[in-house]
């Protein structure tokens, strides 16, 4: 390998400053948050979004970083390894649309950004594995925060929430973990089911036949806005808050950090 060689992998592989803000953002909101300085539903509101944002970029950079070590060379010297969102192939999708959501209905969804060349990877099982990769970053993500929240570690009952007038033994801080979690587990069970446009078609997408692919690829594109719709304007919305709910309830934390979490999140109401 050439000194130039070297030098290009270096810069494929350097985190962008994109991401340090966002890291820095968060890192300050939380900082706010638990020492009481300023606006509190202010501050959740900017740790939450920059902690998703976060998320979303780690989940990009999981099937990115899967794709290359399964034979899509080309992935690094499009940016997708810098951890840059500002990199992906569709910014509206993978973060605005997203960030949208959170907003509107309280619902975690990433969007599809990273472009793999998909013809340069052979074996169906790698294929599935990319597409499974970016769920498992959220996975992860809701279960350290769940263990966070459910360790008590940061619970102030001195400066205790404030919930339609009455007060609450959910302070902010883990009510923020654990709205941020309640998005990471609910972007999890979204992302892996079998509609085309998400992660979970992706992974049974290569074991279909090549009809029933071709039959399936003009939804595509449609499959995120149409799970939003569904779940934003019919009861399927409902009852699967409360299957993350029971989720959550695993882990021993009450559904009552992520519904203060939600109400705090939401400062201009």
């Amino acid at each position: 390998m050439t000194f130039a060689d070297t030098q290009r992998r270096s810069e494929e592989n350097r985190i962008s400053p994109v991401f340090w803000v966002l890291l820095a953002t968060l890192a300050t909101s939380a900082w706010a948050v638990v020492s009481g300085y300023g606006s509190a539903r202010f501050g959740v509101f900017l740790f939450v979004v920059s902690g998703w944002m976060v998320s979303l970029c780690l989940h990009e950079y999981a099937h990115a970083r899967t794709a290359m070590h399964s034979g899509d060379i080309t992935i690094g010297a499009k940016g997708y390894l810098t951890l840059n969102p500002f990199k992906y192939a569709h910014a509206l999708l993978s973060f605005v649309l997203p960030v949208i959501f959170v907003i509107m209905g309280g619902i975690g969804l990433p969007g599809g950004a990273v472009y793999i060349e998909r013809h340069r990877i052979r074996g169906r099982l790698k294929h599935s594995l990319i597409s499974a990769a970016g769920p498992l970053v959220n996975v992860l993500f809701g279960v350290a925060l769940l263990v966070l929240v459910s360790s008590g570690a940061f619970d102030d009952q001195d400066r205790p929430a404030v919930l339609d007038g009455q007060q609450l033994t959910v302070s902010a801080f883990p009510a923020a973990l654990g709205f941020l979690a309640f998005l990471q587990v609910s972007a999890s069970l979204l992302n892996l089911l079998p509609i085309p446009g998400l992660d979970g078609y992706g992974i049974v997408e290569p074991w279909l036949s090549p009809k029933t692919r071709r039959s399936i690829e003009p939804f595509a594109p449609y499959g995120m806005l149409a799970v939003f719709v569904v779940f934003w304007q019919t009861s399927v919305g409902q009852w699967f808050s409360d299957l993350v709910f029971s989720i959550i309830r695993l882990f021993g934390v009450s559904e009552a950090y992520p519904v203060v979490g939600h109400y705090l999140f939401r400062f201009w109401q």
